[in-house]
């Protein structure tokens, strides 16, 4: 079970007890429960709810993060297809109208000093 519906299930539960146990003494008694009960019941209910709806908010953020990353990998992949090939045949080209062979130089030997010349 997710963290969201987690806390959904413990702030019902929360408040079904609170009212329950609310109900049930001011049947038998004609009072309510302690102040100190209600208020933990209602400040895990607070709680959770909370919980449930920064849960809700992170899950609905992470699938728009999602669905934008996809979006741009699929943009990417679509511009690199389409420029990979323009570029490749302009460098070929210029490569091929300047018709100049780089010279390739082979180093000396490297001695060791002035002493082994």
């Amino acid at each position: 079970m997710t963290l969201k519906w987690s806390a959904v299930v413990v702030a019902t539960v929360s408040v079904t007890l609170c009212v329950t146990g609310n109900a049930v003494t001011l049947a038998l008694d004609g009072g309510q429960l302690p102040l100190l009960v209600n208020l933990v019941a209602l400040v895990a209910a607070s709680t959770a709810i909370v919980l449930a709806v920064i849960a809700e908010l992170h899950e609905r953020l992470n699938d728009r993060v999602t669905a934008l990353t996809e979006f741009l990998v699929e943009r990417l992949r679509e511009i690199e297809a389409h420029t990979g090939d323009r570029n490749a045949g302009f460098v070929e080209g210029y490569l091929l109208s300047h018709g100049q062979e780089a010279a390739v130089l082979p180093f000396g030997r490297r001695g060791r000093g002035a002493a082994e010349r």
